[in-house]
């Protein structure tokens, strides 16, 4: 006969209680002040850590661009006329205005008509209307004709001030290649003055040899070798033209100061 004890133990069967040496190491880990810690802890320990490295800079860095100068030019020193005769007065470069993606270091691109972009991992030792206004002072300088020319940076005294805005500076795709697009409008003016008396557009274009980045590169050099060329013989013309209208007191002034 069996007990009433008996039947209750056999419907708790599936109730087998733990050894109290086998409990005391199941509730470790989450008792209270326990040096044990569970792995979820421990895995987001190590994501911590991972994160602080790289704020340290220990993590390998990101590639750093490549930096292209604008090739130097060649043609301005082999095009100057070694018998022209020199002129009086002085000119300041100043640097081109420009606005958007022209107005930075990066390597414009247009993949296509209407979308603008910058070659990746690639970018100009300068902003571009800098690289540009320095390409002409080195042009003028070898042309040999003027007695000083400057830039705005340098503050001192000219007769002529030749600014302008910087519409183009980049590689524009055209039937699948791209072509080198230069656009710069020139504006003249006295030393001193605010009106404009010579202005011109100019515009050069020159096709690469292949498509990767260096080869196009070379081609903005030799598109800037067309541009410096054009500028200087317009520059040298109007303000000679201009020159010349002023009565010798004037230009004694001008050269005086």
């Amino acid at each position: 006969m069996t007990s009433h004890r008996s039947d209750k133990s056999s419907a708790s069967g599936n109730l087998i209680p733990l050894p109290p040496s086998r409990a005391a190491r199941a509730i470790a880990p989450f008792a209270k002040g326990s040096t044990k810690k569970p792995v979820v802890a421990r895995a987001q320990i190590g994501l911590l850590m991972v994160l602080a490295m790289a704020g340290c800079g220990i993590l390998p860095p990101n590639e750093s661009p490549s930096i292209y100068v604008l090739p130097q030019s060649t043609a301005a020193s082999q095009n100057s006329d070694a018998n022209a005769q020199p002129l009086p007065w002085q000119l300041r470069v100043d640097t081109p205005e420009a606005t958007g993606m022209l107005d930075n270091a990066g390597i414009v691109v247009m993949p296509e008509p209407g979308r603008i972009t910058l070659y990746k991992g690639a970018r100009w030792s300068d902003n571009a209307p800098v690289l540009l206004r320095q390409r002409l002072v080195d042009a003028f300088l070898a042309s040999h004709r003027l007695p000083a020319v400057t830039s705005e940076e340098d503050s001192l005294h000219s007769d002529y001030v030749l600014g302008g805005d910087l519409r183009a500076f980049q590689s524009e795709y055209r039937n699948g290649a791209p072509v080198v697009v230069l656009r710069y409008d020139a504006q003249l003016r006295r030393g001193g003055s605010r009106r404009i008396f010579a202005a011109h557009s100019f515009e050069v274009t020159q096709n690469p040899t292949g498509v990767a980045v260096p080869q196009v590169v070379q081609a903005f050099g030799a598109a800037c070798d067309q541009l410096d060329a054009q500028v200087v013989a317009w520059t040298l013309s109007e303000a000679q033209r201009d020159w010349q209208t002023q009565t010798p007191a004037a230009q004694s002034r001008g050269t005086s100061d």
